[in-house]
């Protein structure tokens, strides 16, 4: 077997925990926004959100690409006003990870934000408390285990991205190479020992983030269990 080359590994990980972090800021605030407000077109507005979750990832991945592609509307601006271009770069894989992963952090979150009698907050409200003040200290606290599990998720999602990634960022070694996508281009080229690596690679931390989040949930359930008695 030639010499393993690691750095899908450490583009996968810097990916997925970047991609992670910004949509968990972004999931909780859209989360929080929707969840509190009545509109029309909110259910509109919800399915958009969610689309990524049924569409097929080369779908999602076409759409990036028209998009964020030298002749699309983001991609032509970003070009001529940044000299920046997104498509078969780094961005375009973040970006990628950031779409197909949003979904689950926000179907997550706005369980959470629902799961807790919002009379806890009204109350804080009548006691002349910040909106700011309320969400640190009562809304997110509440919510944190369902907002735990959707930001493992997020992340293993974000991981594991393939098809979306390939569509808008291609394959560069060094650059777009994540281990989905290594992976894929190993067992084209007939490289069985080294895609095997990077499954039993990708399979561990996949597993150890679920493992750890189910044993996370129970003990956090007995705890609460053993507060309640």
């Amino acid at each position: 077997m030639n010499e393993m080359d690691f750095s899908p590994l450490f583009l996968s990980l810097k990916t997925a925990f970047i991609a992670t972090i910004i949509v968990f800021i972004i999931g909780i605030l859209i989360a929080r926004l929707m969840g509190r407000r009545q509109f029309w077109g909110k259910s509109i507005i919800e399915a958009i959100i969610l689309l990524p979750l049924v569409l097929p990832p080369t779908v999602v991945g076409f759409a990036l690409l028209y998009a964020f592609g030298k002749n699309g509307f983001i991609g032509k601006w970003l070009i001529e006003w940044f000299d920046f271009q997104v498509v078969f770069s780094w961005w375009g894989v973040l970006i990628a990870a950031i779409v197909v992963s949003f979904p689950l952090m926000y179907q997550n979150a706005a369980a959470a934000f629902r799961q807790y009698d919002a009379n806890i907050e009204n109350a804080a409200r009548t006691m002349g408390a910040s909106e700011w003040r309320i969400f640190w200290t009562i809304s997110f606290p509440l919510a944190w285990p369902g907002l735990l599990s959707g930001l493992v998720l997020t992340f293993a999602r974000a991981l594991g991205e393939f098809g979306a990634t390939l569509m808008v960022a291609g394959y560069i070694k060094g650059v777009t190479d994540t281990i989905p996508l290594a992976i894929y281009f190993a067992v084209d080229s007939g490289n069985m020992e080294q895609a095997k690596v990077w499954v039993m690679i990708i399979v561990a931390l996949g597993f150890s983030a679920i493992l750890w989040l189910n044993w996370w949930s129970r003990r956090n359930m007995e705890r609460h269990m053993r507060a309640n008695r």
